[in-house]
Order: C-alpha cells, then structure tokens, then sequence
C-alpha cells in the first residue's frame, strides 16, 4: 500500500509552481521532441510538423475544458463565467485527444501534406508524454478509485485504500512507449498506419477497463451514462477506430501483393 500523499505543488521563493501543470508541460514537451525525431528521420518538413503540434495542443486545451464542461453540466448552469476559470482544474484527457485530432485534420487538408505521415510520427511521442503527465494526476491523487487491496493502492484523504488512476494510466502507458520503441528499432521502416492503429487499440481497451474501477461514492466521482464513463464511450469508438484502420492497412497490403504478382505474371 502508498501512504498517503499530495504533492500539489513546488514553492521557488515567491514562485509557486503547481506540480500538475508542470508534469504535463514535461510530458508535452518530451512528446513532441519524440514525435519530431521521428518526423526527421522520416524525411518530413520539422517545421510543418512543430506547426501542427502548435494548433494541435492549443485546440487539445479547449477541446479538454469543452468535454468537461459538458459532463459537468449542472456545474455550470448557474455560474456559466465559471467555464473559465481553468485554473480551479477540469479538463478531459478525451476531450484534449478530440480536439487535438480535429485541429490536425483541418491542418492538413489546408496545406496539402501527407497528413498518414505527419500523424503517425505525432502518435509515435504520445505514450511517452502521456505517461509523464499522468504523473501529474498521481502526485495530486485527483483521480481515486474504488477501494481495494491491491499492493499499489494509495491511501485517500478518507483514508481508505483506494486506486490511484493516475499511476496506473502512467504505467500502461510507458509500457505501450516500450513497445513503440522496440518495434522502432526493429524495423525504423515500418508501415506508416501500424503505430496509430496499435495506439488507439492499446489506449482503447486499456482506459476502457481501468474506468470500472474508477470511484463512484465520492462527490468528485465522474458521471456514469448507462453505466459506463464518457471516456469509456470514447475508448470504444478508438478500439473501433484501430480495427477499421487495421483492416485498411491489411487490406492494402494485399491489394498491393496481388498486383504485384499479376505484374510479374504479365
């Protein structure tokens, strides 16, 4: 079992530098030098690509705070100004994803660029800058779960044993920039489409399964709709999105052999 502990934030004299902003501001950063060493090696413009990343985090915030408000509605009704203060917390992590993907696509359908390529080295820094700044989330503890007796459970401020989401969404996720750097230096030639599809397959399933032991008797307990979380509605279409991708990809590759060996026989 963890004690319990809040590291909620870093005093530099009269500096106060809150620890979760500062774990995804890591995580962020780390990704996106991840994802332009990739997009380097790949022979695309590092410019377009720090482009990109710009609008896409600028729009992942608003998309992030604009999903929460929405859960939250009843929050909201009667202090609508409220939707503003962002700095009392409230942001959806499935909200950031949505609108960082809406953000890219118009990007790239005003530029004209290989947006496969630009997205799957984009892909390619997400599990390491997740990870990091999921760490965030555990320092604060602000994402409890059911009780349970499991060795990394962390004791919560009602002092009751409960999971701490925040590190076990960390953990999954380094796990997945593991195994995106193994296949890397596998094959650095990989089929572009592999790493996205394993991303939303992975990401999918896994948040998919963690939010049933989310917590559902605390006052900040996230809301359920028909008995599942918004973000496990979202990991269902992402599992749905991997596999429509997947198929794609499988399915070119054959439609690709085949030619290949009609050409041959010709």
């Amino acid at each position: 079992m963890i004690p319990f502990f809040q590291w909620t934030a870093i005093a530099l004299g009269p500096v106060t530098i809150h620890v979760w902003g500062l774990m995804v501001s890591l995580g962020i950063l780390v990704g996106l030098l991840v994802a332009l060493r990739v997009a380097k090696r790949r022979g695309l413009n590092a410019e377009k690509m720090m482009d990109v990343a710009f609008w896409a985090i600028f729009s992942a915030l608003i998309g992030s705070r604009l999903l929460y408000v929405l859960v939250e509605l009843p929050e909201y009704i009667d202090a609508p100004l409220n939707v503003f203060k962002v700095w009392e917390g409230g942001l959806s992590f499935s909200g950031g994803l949505l609108g960082a993907a809406i953000a890219a696509w118009v990007y790239f359908r005003r530029h004209d660029l290989p947006w496969r390529a630009y997205v799957e080295s984009g892909v390619m820094g997400l599990p390491i800058g997740i990870a990091i700044g999921r760490l965030g989330c555990f320092f604060i503890f602000d994402h409890p779960g059911i009780p349970t007796s499991f060795f990394l459970g962390e004791e919560y401020i009602d002092r009751i044993v409960r999971h701490n989401h925040g590190l076990y969404l960390s953990i999954e996720q380094l796990a997945l920039s593991i195994v995106f750097f193994v296949l890397w230096k596998s094959n650095p030639q990989r089929r572009i489409g592999v790493y996205t599809a394993l991303f939303l397959l992975w990401h999918g399933v896994a948040r998919f399964l963690l939010d049933f032991w989310r917590a559902i008797d605390l006052p900040n307990s996230d809301p359920r709709f028909f008995g599942l979380t918004v973000a496990q509605y979202l990991s269902i279409v992402a599992v749905v999105g991997a596999g429509i991708l997947w198929y794609s990809l499988s399915h070119g590759l054959r439609t690709k052999t085949q030619t290949s060996k009609e050409s041959v026989a010709d």
